[in-house]
């Protein structure tokens, strides 16, 4: 039995134990259940255990959960007691909640960012986000699958997929993709695995998941939370951000998240009436990669605007292949500082160069269905003093900033500006790699700007999101329509885990 394997066991042990089945529906828990009184933390975190046991690892096996936590039933029970005792520490005291495997967590369980090549030994310390959530009792049920290294080491690569944790599948159907790269996190809430996760983003990572798994998600302002402890791509665009079936509960999550130097509550944005008076700018140069998509966004625009919103139509940020090469410049450089910098924080011997020489003594397993161009383009980059990665900064900022969100958001008074998500769900398929075709996450992304995500109904059985994005630390004005449209709506719809769609 491999380690990995003994970890699961020991967990699902636990929930076979049990003398009582706990009245817990994971499906469709939210915090608010959990904070009621009426459930148990121990119940509620078996009642999830049960499911990935169901649903994770038989049944449809989506296979979201890369590794479970074998203390979250202890865990758990002792929050029990300490609420009896003293009451909850916060919102999400025993509340269970998923980390996806680019964040450390100190052992048992690893950190890997789903390659081989770091499964020797566990991270030594928390990341200060993990370490945030613990004080908060929050439960840590375990780490979710992920695109290996965050989906940035090799050209036609297949979303969902890592050599250690195998093919996360989505949950609307089985044979289509769950985006990336916080695929597990997407998969698994959807799913019913937990009512909450973390995922990180550089480019799309939160919401194009979120978008395509039928979730609400939020990719911060970079800086809102802290990034030490997260294996990095990029320090100009990588967050970490929540992901859940509804908006109140990503903003409880994001509450904890948000480093202290920050006093807002966001949950005094959750106001359904939110709409009401905003001014939203639709970015139609986005629009146009699929029928039913504009279809179902034109629906969603006159939803707002019944509700009393203010639609400017339409307003244009320079188009994502203007922006795209600058904007992969920047991440080449910034990965091999930033990865060679993480491992040596970890107190590891890697390097990025070390890493490709892994991957290719080790192909048959790590390069099986794509390969690790970008490492290798990364490798040969200098220094972040270099002129070229200057030069290409300069000109993202310039872009998706000075002539993008920040002109357009002051020229029109914008509270936030509109477009779908990201395209619907494609077939996985290993030979040609993912064919994302459309979506709007790269001028937030670029920008270090805010964005979120929230259901907007289905297209052909698969989920669509809205996006609200907006200038920096804007995130109240961006809860605040996106809860109201979710409220005016309420286009969510559960997955049907489909064989084929």
């Amino acid at each position: 039995m491999t380690r990995r394997d003994a970890l699961k066991t020991a967990a699902l042990a636990a929930v076979t134990a049990s003398a009582a089945t706990p009245p817990v529906d994971p499906e469709n828990l939210t915090i608010a259940d959990i904070q009621s009184g009426r459930l148990s933390s121990r119940a509620v975190t078996e009642a999830c255990l049960a499911r990935i046991d169901q649903i994770d690892r038989r049944g449809p096996a989506v296979n979201a959960i890369i590794e479970l936590n074998p203390d979250a039933l202890k865990t758990a029970a002792e929050l029990d007691r300490e609420r009896q005792s003293k009451g909850p520490r916060s919102p999400l005291h025993g509340v269970p909640v998923l980390i996806k495997d680019n964040i450390d967590i100190a052992g048992p369980m690893l950190t890997t960012a789903g390659s081989l090549a770091l499964t020797d030994k566990p991270a030594p310390r928390d990341a200060p986000l993990v370490a945030r959530l613990r004080a908060s009792g929050a439960v840590i049920l375990g780490k979710t699958n992920l695109s290996e290294w965050a989906n940035f080491r090799g050209q036609h690569s297949t979303s969902g997929w890592s050599a250690r944790g195998g093919q996360t599948k989505n949950p609307y159907a089985l044979n289509r993709n769950p985006s990336g790269s916080s695929s597990g996190s997407g998969a698994a809430v959807a799913a019913g695995l937990a009512p909450i996760a973390i995922g990180t983003e550089t480019d799309g990572s939160i919401v194009s998941p979120a978008s395509i798994c039928g979730l609400a998600g939020i990719k911060p302002t970079v800086g809102l939370i802290s990034r030490t402890g997260i294996i990095p791509i990029s320090a100009s665009q990588d967050t970490a951000g929540p992901m859940a079936r509804t908006m109140r509960d990503a903003v409880l999550l994001l509450n904890a998240l948000a480093e202290p130097k920050t006093t807002t509550d966001y949950t005094q944005s959750l106001d359904p009436g939110g709409l009401r008076g905003a001014r939203l700018g639709i970015l139609r140069n986005r629009f146009g990669f699929q029928a039913g998509v504009d279809a179902l966004m034109n629906e969603a625009i006159a939803a707002m605007k019944s509700q009393g919103a203010e639609i400017v139509d339409p307003v244009e940020i320079a188009p994502d292949p203007k922006i795209s090469d600058p904007e992969m410049e920047v991440l080449l450089f910034e990965l091999k500082a930033g990865l060679n910098g993480y491992f040596k924080g970890r107190g590891r011997n890697d390097t990025l160069e070390s890493l490709i020489a892994f991957n290719r003594k080790n192909a048959a397993r790590e390069l099986k269905f794509f390969g690790q161009e970008l490492f290798e383009q990364s490798q040969k980059k200098g220094p972040l003093t270099d002129p070229a990665y200057l030069k290409a900064r300069a000109e993202c900022l310039r872009l998706t900033r000075t002539e993008g969100i920040d002109a357009i958001t002051a020229r029109h008074k914008l509270t936030a500006i509109v477009a779908p998500t990201s395209c619907l769900a494609w077939i996985t398929d290993y030979i040609n790699g993912d064919s994302a075709n459309g979506g709007c996450s790269t001028p937030p992304a670029v920008a270090g700007y805010p964005h979120i995500t929230v259901p907007a109904g289905l297209v052909d059985g698969l989920p669509a999101g809205i996006s609200f994005f907006g200038t920096a630390w804007s995130e109240p004005a961006l809860i605040k329509v996106a809860y109201a449209y979710e409220q005016a709506t309420r286009a969510r719809q559960k997955p049907t885990y489909a064989a084929q769609l």
